[in-house]
């Protein structure tokens, strides 16, 4: 992102963003994330503002869009069962209740830097490589050498009990 467009066009109006975000948000991280993913919005649609409404109702509308969009992701992750398969590679002393090691993925999950969350939260979603390169930015390849390294990292964090 430019920063000529982010002083010009985002930052002026950055309280409108915040409100909205720290609405959605449930912690300091989720609201980083969701501002951070805002500008981005706000950014990559840019060329797609046609002046029909202020740049503000548009602002609102975008930055709306998108923390609903994070909301219903992290319910629909929350619900959905995670692939046996996954939790076995992630959690070496399986536990007996599945809940229990959701809840302890999630909180490893969170231990994550931002981008790293990112990828592995694209990659439970079950997107393709591909698809994470596109989203993240980076090279279908490093998609796949980061996703080891973040596995290897959440089975250090849930096994050490951090």
């Amino acid at each position: 992102m430019g920063n000529d467009f982010y002083q010009a066009k985002i930052l002026p109006y950055a309280g409108i963003i915040i409100k909205i975000c720290r609405a959605y948000a449930n912690s300091q991280e989720d609201f980083e994330d969701y501002y951070q993913e805002v500008c981005l919005q706000i950014w990559r649609s840019r060329e797609r503002f046609r002046h029909q409404c202020a740049w503000t109702t548009w602002l609102y509308k975008i930055s709306l869009n998108v923390c609903l969009t994070y909301l219903k992701k992290q319910k629909h992750l929350m619900k959905e069962e995670l692939p046996e398969s996954l939790l076995e590679t992630l959690i070496e002393d399986k536990q007996e209740d599945k809940e229990a090691s959701i809840t302890a993925l999630y909180r490893a999950i969170h231990q994550l830097s931002e981008l790293d969350r990112a990828i592995i939260l694209l990659y439970l979603e079950r997107q393709s490589n591909q698809d994470i390169a596109e989203i993240i930015g980076i090279t279908v390849s490093n998609v796949g050498v980061r996703v080891a390294r973040i596995k290897s990292k959440l089975n250090r964090i849930i096994n050490s009990g951090e």
